[in-house]
């Protein structure tokens, strides 16, 4: 049992992406970000190359994957604790250490405790967050005015200050360039606005990720705080999910942060249902 580590994309789509196709819930974010990243380049997330790491058994079958695209922190998809136990090993050794690691809660804590073992590194829990998938999609009975619809260019103003926002809130780090990440995921078309017919104008924000391995990912779901608690953005969450469903998605995926009750139930209450738990680690 070992680990393979590379810059190559290419290489880690060969080695793994039969791996992370077999299950889109437990690896939607590594591939929600190899899809970016063949997209729109290697250096969509920073100037660094990003590093990429499979786990093969001794029967050479892959059961674990990672990926780190610098400045942000190691991502763990679907693996054997063991294996995770395995990695932060390797990289406590390594002159450059991850700021953070994020994933699965048991095997991001895996990693955290040999990372302190072989590193002496502090951690500490950032976040804790649910996976949800959605089952029946149940929009809102009586949903606020307005209507949703897609980001266009002439909202990309709007869209960075509010992608800035959520990334405060939400307590994760920004893209270096915000204007440039706004404008890539509009001309994806990947992000609807909730438009009211009166003075009140755009109220909040939803994403869909394109559909890959039959997965799509909802996020960022963002509202300004003058306009909460009016119901914008579970009607724009069931849009973005019925988009996600109309784009082919087999699965539709949202993570929520499990301190924030309002949310969870408004999720549950559109038809998301519980997968499992995800941790975010910090480094000190």
């Amino acid at each position: 049992m070992s680990w393979t580590l590379t810059t190559s994309l290419d290489e880690f789509r060969t080695a793994a992406g039969a791996f992370l196709a077999a299950d889109p819930a437990g690896n939607t974010v590594l591939l929600t970000i190899l899809d970016r990243l063949g997209r729109d380049g290697p250096h969509v997330y920073g100037e660094q190359a990003p590093r990429f790491g499979w786990w093969r058994e001794p029967d050479g079958t892959v059961t674990g994957a990672t990926l780190r695209t610098p400045p942000y922190g190691q991502r763990l998809g679907r693996m054997p604790v063991a294996a995770a136990g395995e990695l932060a090993r390797i990289i406590a050794a390594e002159p450059e250490q991850p700021a953070d690691v994020a994933g699965g809660r048991e095997v991001v804590l895996a990693y955290a405790a040999e990372q302190t073992r072989a590193g002496g590194r502090q951690w500490s829990v950032e976040s804790n967050e649910r996976l949800y998938r959605l089952g029946e999609l149940t929009p809102p009975q009586t949903p606020p005015a307005g209507r949703a619809r897609l980001a266009g260019p002439a909202d990309a103003e709007l869209v960075t200050r509010w992608l800035g926002d959520f990334c405060v809130e939400a307590g994760v780090m920004s893209p270096a360039d915000l204007r440039a990440d706004a404008e890539q995921r509009i001309a994806a078309g990947t992000l609807l606005l909730w438009e009211t017919d009166g003075a009140a104008g755009i109220t909040a924000l939803a994403g869909a990720s394109p559909v890959v391995a039959g997965m799509s990912r909802i996020g960022p779901v963002y509202t300004p705080r003058e306009q909460r608690g009016r119901g914008y953005a579970s009607a724009l969450t069931a849009a973005a999910s019925a988009q996600a469903r109309e784009w082919g998605a087999a699965e539709v995926l949202l993570f929520t942060d499990l301190a924030n009750p309002t949310s969870n139930a408004i999720y549950q209450r559109i038809g998301y249902v519980p997968v499992g738990d995800s941790a975010h680690v910090a480094f000190y």
